[in-house]
């Protein structure tokens, strides 16, 4: 019934998409707005680092004792992971009964899956009591579908080069796009940019009337001593380094704490943020895989992870977070599939002459670069490249080459969806 459901949905998906938010404004108009009856909400945009500074967000609000909704997107392996009701996934139950109401009020209305799954996440919210909600954009901002909320405090993590096609070819166009997040009164917390991006933030939040919140002046969090330092005009707070691995996990800690810090709707205590830092939780953003059926084709000592990043700036950071990781000590191992809409060759310098070779795979449901088309990208940036069937192959091709000495480091990466395939084959579902 729930598969039948949410093909029901995707069948109304126009042939062609204009970004805006009369489609949705109509449908939450018969649903009875249900928008404006959620509990104080925490809106988070970025073209990376959204969903993990909505992880320690919620976390930080879950370790104060406050019950949660939460709206993030894409999913890994199901449907049910985009919505979570008071800190669990949202039962089938509850989703099927939700997603039948929205179609019945939309009727055969043309409307993008997205929107019309973004109203019945927010009609669910509405009709189950909770403290907070934190609600991650899902494309852009000014016209995401989730940009009809009332937030008490709005951010914007890292940006980079993504959605060229409907968010402007350039990072200042991408920059005003993520900033039209921004709400009257509301304080809108960044994190730190160029000058010329920051001031393309600061434009259009002014324009708004926000109350802008910039990293290095209003607020700022600096690593030394094995801690996190983070100051800004509540006072100074030392926080544990993050449990989520990758330097850049730092920023999006500090950004998430920064906001809690920053709106009065909610009262978050320093404890609880501390708490956060261990507590929160963000799969397929270097994940390191247990043992399953799909690692268990690794040689025993194997280091196996997981990244759904997908684009030149994740890529650095991703490749930032394997420094430490020496060629010539263990092999370090790409196994990469990607969107034929994202920037293979931009995705693989990073890499370069830091990774032994790359492993080019497809992935079922999904328009994806050509096997053929990574590998001659991956040799453009000096990396070997190879073709394989899919992850496990890969994965086998691995176990056949590795040294018993020298067990290898193998990183999944370059598209959430393809992060689905592994966590499911490997029996480790998001929960």
């Amino acid at each position: 019934m729930l598969d039948a459901l949410l093909a029901a949905a995707f069948r109304l998906h126009p042939a062609t998409i204009d970004l805006g938010l009369d489609r949705l404004a109509r449908l939450l108009g018969r649903l009875g707005n249900p928008h404006r009856k959620l509990p104080p909400v925490f809106h988070i945009a970025g073209t990376n680092g959204k969903g993990s500074t909505a992880a320690f967000l919620r976390a930080g609000l879950e370790a104060a004792g406050r019950r949660v909704h939460v709206y993030t997107s894409p999913h890994l392996v199901r449907f049910n992971e985009r919505i979570r009701l008071n800190g669990g996934l949202i039962d089938d139950a509850t989703l099927i009964t939700t997603l039948r109401d929205v179609l019945d009020a939309n009727g055969t209305a043309p409307i993008t899956f997205f929107e019309l799954t973004t109203a019945a996440a927010f009609l669910a919210f509405a009709r189950t009591e909770a403290d907070a909600c934190v609600v991650e954009v899902g494309l852009g901002g000014r016209l995401d579908a989730t940009n009809v909320v009332a937030p008490v405090v709005t951010g914007i993590a890292a940006l980079g080069l993504d959605h060229q096609q409907w968010l402007g070819d350039s990072i200042l166009d991408i920059a005003g796009e993520k900033a039209g997040i921004a709400k009257r009164g509301v304080p809108l917390v960044v994190s730190r940019y160029a000058k010329t991006i920051t001031a393309r933030i600061a434009e259009v939040a002014g324009l708004a009337g926000a109350r802008l919140l910039i990293r290095g002046d209003d607020w700022d969090a600096v690593l030394y001593e094995g801690a996190l330092h983070l100051r800004d005009a509540s006072g100074k707070i030392t926080l544990p380094l993050p449990r989520l691995a990758g330097a850049h996990q730092l920023d999006n800690a500090a950004l998430a704490v920064a906001m809690l810090r920053a709106q009065k709707a909610v009262a978050v205590p320093d404890a609880a943020l501390r708490a956060a830092m261990g507590w929160a939780e963000w799969p397929a953003r270097l994940q390191k895989l247990d043992h399953g059926p799909l690692v268990a084709r690794l040689p025993m000592g194997t280091e196996a992870w997981l990244d759904g990043g997908h684009n030149p700036s994740a890529a650095r950071a991703i490749a930032d977070a394997f420094r430490g990781h020496l060629l010539a000590d263990r092999p370090f191992y790409l196994v990469v599939g990607m969107l034929d809409t994202k920037d293979s060759a931009g995705f693989f310098k990073p890499f370069a002459g830091r990774a032994t070779a790359v492993y080019a795979v497809p992935f079922p449901g999904h328009s994806t670069h050509p096997p053929e088309s990574l590998v001659a990208r991956a040799r453009e940036a000096g990396l070997p490249g190879i073709i394989a069937a899919d992850v496990a192959a890969a994965f086998t091709a691995i176990a056949h080459a590795a040294d018993r000495k020298r067990p290898p480091v193998v990183l999944v990466t370059g598209s959430l969806h393809l992060a689905g395939v592994v966590l499911a084959a490997n029996g480790q579902p998001p929960t």
